[in-house]
């Protein structure tokens, strides 16, 4: 049964980030009926047509609302679309289900120029989140739901292979963490110089998956500099991580899927950097 399901209809979805969108899209898949309205911008539009197709999607929150009985929204950084979708169905009088798919900065997520606008109810996926969010906000019912994108993407990566390659899952640092290149280039070369402190050996190569939200080319001279490395090009994560042994990056979600399916996990954050924010077991640190 999908979490969607115990929702009263017509049912709406504002998303714009990957995270929270491909939680969303898993639900649905499993759902009985597929929700009426989709107002989908950013990364999650091509993961939503990619699956269902365009035919459900609607833009601004007035056409996403107009007789809505509900509304599911992710809680991105990236766009304001969740934020006022939210806020228009507080005025509507339509219940509100945000879905938190992280473990930091619960509070900003619901806050945009001063304006905090919280949900009925805050939807997340594992025990960690729980505890994050019940601290966060005490008088707002935390649901912990099946996280079935995990589920799916862990389980079709398959059995770790003994002779794997590296994954390295990027994503925006979004801070230069006080030298001249951004954070995200910082971990690269961070792990580059200690792949084998790690115990990785030098002839394993390296896949670089870049992040949703990361324009096309981004890590293209970077990997011109390295011959041991290449872009990896697989449709979802279970393909990324069928092939990998080793699973390295920041913060990012993939690395708690990549835990899930058994690999070998690592944060690459240099010393500069603030420590990992995932508070999952069996994360190492180099």
């Amino acid at each position: 049964m999908s979490p969607l399901d115990t929702l009263a209809r017509p049912l709406a979805i504002a998303i714009h980030d990957a995270g929270a969108a491909n939680m969303v899209i898993a639900w649905a898949a499993a759902a009985k009926n597929r929700p009426e309205r989709i107002w989908a911008d950013g990364p999650a539009k091509p993961l939503w047509e990619a699956r269902f197709g365009a035919d459900a999607f609607v833009e601004g929150p007035e056409k996403l609302l107009d007789g809505a009985a509900c509304l599911v929204s992710g809680t991105g950084w990236a766009s304001d679309l969740e934020h006022t979708a939210r806020i228009a169905a507080a005025k509507r009088g339509v219940l509100s289900v945000a879905v938190i798919d992280h473990w930091v900065n619960y509070i900003p997520r619901f806050e945009r120029d001063g304006r905090q606008q919280l949900p009925d109810t805050i939807w997340v996926g594992d025990t960690y989140a729980v505890r994050i969010a019940e601290g966060a906000f005490p008088n707002i019912p935390v649901v912990i739901m099946p996280n079935l994108y995990l589920a799916e993407q862990s389980s079709n990566a398959g059995k770790t292979l003994k002779n794997g390659d590296v994954l390295f899952v990027a994503e925006p640092a979004r801070s230069f963490w006080g030298e001249d290149r951004p954070g995200e280039f910082q971990a690269l070369e961070h792990f580059a110089s200690q792949r084998g402190i790690a115990g990785i050996p030098e002839t394993v190569s390296m896949r670089l998956r870049p992040h949703p939200s990361d324009p096309p080319g981004k890590y293209d001279a970077w990997l011109a500099a390295h011959d041991w490395a290449m872009l990896d090009r697989s449709p979802d994560m279970a393909g990324a991580l069928r092939p990998a042994r080793w699973v390295v990056g920041m913060n990012s979600v993939a690395l708690v899927i990549a835990l899930e399916a058994g690999r070998d996990v690592i944060c690459a954050l240099p010393p500069n950097a603030p420590p990992c924010t995932l508070p999952h077991d069996g994360i190492a640190r180099i």
